[in-house]
């Protein structure tokens, strides 16, 4: 089976390009749509609760406080931690995952593969590209409570797209509008 991780930054069209191999009949995992999912498994909030004892983040009767958790997300170095013990659930259920699906191909879509180094779990990588102004206006679109300074703290956050593209299989350019088409760089 080949495994393909789809990444790029904040605003490429990563879900919008996934939405196209989906088409093609490639199953494409979300990565951040599963993760979202542990937080309500009572074995993944046991182990969390011992890894991460900070009693902000629990409430009296022991489930997870989200707002605290949200929050939370601001600090960098909590982030990380709490990204480095997420991982490798998620992966473990993309590799289950992946073998029920009865097709020579799936993929992950994710943004974050090139950060966290889960290169490895992937034969290829697709890295969806698109110029920075047209990524703030689609963040924009589908985000209006933010401002152009916290979508560019948000990118600023994430592996610089020029990296990405440049560690990719193959790039996909998704164009200055999305019914505009799609451009390949290799």
């Amino acid at each position: 089976m080949l495994k393909i991780g789809l990444t790029g930054g904040i605003g490429t069209g990563k879900t919008y390009l996934s939405k196209h191999f989906v088409d093609m009949g490639i199953p494409v995992y979300y990565a951040d749509e599963e993760a979202k999912k542990l937080y309500r498994q009572p074995s993944f909030l046991s182990e969390m609760m011992v890894a991460f004892p900070d009693e902000r983040l629990w409430m009296a009767d022991g489930a997870l406080n989200m707002s605290v958790l949200l929050q939370s997300f601001e600090d960098e170095d909590f982030l990380k931690r709490l990204s480095h013990f997420v991982h490798p659930y998620v992966m473990r259920d993309f590799e289950r995952w992946a073998a029920e699906q009865n097709t020579p191909t799936v993929m992950m879509e994710s943004a974050i593969i090139f950060e966290y180094d889960l290169v490895s779990y992937f034969d290829k990588i697709i890295v969806a590209d698109a110029p920075e102004t047209l990524r703030i206006k689609r963040i924009r679109e589908r985000n209006p409570h933010l401002t152009e300074a916290d979508i560019r703290q948000r990118m600023s956050r994430q592996m610089k797209q020029e990296e990405k593209c440049s560690r990719a299989d193959l790039v996909v350019c998704t164009g200055e509008t999305y019914s505009e088409g799609l451009r390949f760089k290799v």
